[in-house]
């Protein structure tokens, strides 16, 4: 005779218990999505974003509250691709669209990836001078070399390790944004009441502050971890998680940055071009503590997006030609991955040393490239998400589709609109 005995029902402490395991196992496995959140947050878009405050104050905090959505459901996407299909952005492309595509997309990446290592090595180097008195010249180099080493000879896990770590070191900037005691009611108004200026001050402000959000190389370095990680097809769902802390911690890592800049430099914007100018109109007006926790900021923040960058641009020249990539393999086993890795590190150091291209120059045109890439690579991503030949049941939430296609409109609208201001 079967046993029809109803299980005992877990008691309210057991079925908490319960949950706060299940969320630690979850938490554990933060990686890909949580990473790749972080590296967003580049010295490049440390400048962009307190640059946003310094120009336009609060008012543009709700823009980043109508970003997070449309980056959640962008990379949410590109990672269920690669954890499906256990294929790279290119590797699809190629096979289902055209190989000159994919070719035409990673040239515009890599070259927007470089002059960006570009800027961030020299923003890292512009630190280091400011702390030590040493020229920029001196740091560049061994820098270079220290991320390269960690790459190229460190193991997957490890490095996965350490990138997760300096992820969650840029809580300085929410912490600076604190000591910079911001009106909180002010700030509340401005995150949930939207406000537009018809100013060119205010329209370029936004256009940064969503260009730098939504970056090309973000798609594809997590695209590339995803299938790095050899999850199974049964996680594709689990991997939202991930992804929606990574992106909601990188958008408030960007939040906090345009508060500090609205409280400390509000006004002050005429004379910030760079990391160095910002850091010299920024460390008489926050102090000595709060200096150096953005200081620390900016050099984490370097170490954690270069190799993302790097990385991003490896793994997308590999997969496009069919070498074989990926940082668990050894240099010998993978020399293509890790040339183009380290070449992509020394082109960069190569172009911060030529003295008529600053880092200004680098940093723009390079989101140039990134603004006309980004709308190409959301249209694909959607393309591919909906296919049921490639993603038979795990395809998007009419939501995520909605919020990649509001993206995909905004990003072409900012296209049009940078190209309308060239020609006036």
């Amino acid at each position: 005779m079967l046993n029809t005995t109803a299980p005992a029902k877990l008691s309210l402490k057991e079925r908490i218990r319960k949950d706060i395991e299940k969320n630690r196992e979850r938490i554990k496995e933060l990686g890909p999505g949580f990473i790749t959140g972080g590296a967003g947050d580049d010295p490049a878009g440390i400048v962009t974003y307190t640059l946003v405050g310094a120009t336009t104050g609060f008012s543009q905090l709700w823009l980043l509250l109508l970003s997070t959505p449309m980056m959640i459901s962008i990379q949410n996407m590109v990672a269920r691709i690669a954890i499906v299909t256990g294929k790279s952005l290119p590797e699809i492309t190629t096979a289902f669209y055209s190989k000159k595509l994919t070719i035409f997309m990673i040239m515009v990446l890599a070259i927007a990836n470089i002059l960006t290592i570009g800027a961030d090595l020299n923003a890292i180097a512009a630190i280091l001078h400011i702390v030590t008195g040493y020229p920029t010249i001196y740091f560049l180099i061994p820098v270079t070399a220290l991320i390269a080493y960690l790459i190229t000879f460190g193991r997957y896990k490890t490095i996965k390790h350490v990138l997760v770590t300096l992820t969650i070191i840029l809580v300085v900037y929410i912490i600076s944004a604190i000591m910079a005691k911001p009106p909180l009611l002010q700030i509340l108004q401005n995150t949930f009441i939207p406000h537009i200026e018809f100013s060119s001050t205010w329209i370029l402000a936004a256009l940064g502050l969503l260009g730098t959000t939504i970056s090309p190389y973000l798609l594809f370095w997590q695209a590339s971890e995803e299938k790095e990680e050899k999850k199974s097809v049964v996680q594709a769902d689990e991997v939202s998680f991930d992804t929606l802390v990574g992106m909601i911690w990188s958008n408030l890592l960007s939040y906090a940055m345009i508060i500090t800049g609205a409280v400390m430099l509000y006004g002050q914007s005429e004379a910030i071009e760079d990391i160095g100018t910002l850091a010299v109109a920024l460390k008489p007006a926050v102090g000595d503590f709060a200096f150096a926790l953005f200081a620390i900021g900016v050099i984490i923040s370097g170490f954690l997006a270069i190799p993302v960058l790097a990385g991003s641009t490896a793994y997308a020249v590999a997969d496009t030609f069919g070498w074989r990539e990926g940082m668990d393999n050894k240099v010998s086993d993978a020399k293509g991955f890790y040339f183009v890795f380290v070449g992509a590190l020394v082109i960069a150091d190569l172009i911060d040393m030529i003295p008529d291209i600053s880092a200004v120059d680098a940093l723009y045109y390079s989101q140039v490239l990134d603004g006309m890439l980004i709308p190409i690579l959301i249209a694909i991503t959607l393309l591919i998400a909906n296919d049921k030949r490639i993603m038979g049941e795990y395809l998007p939430s009419r939501w995520g589709n909605l919020f990649a296609i509001f993206a995909l409109i905004v990003t072409i609208s900012l296209v049009c609109i940078t190209f309308w201001q060239w020609l006036q």
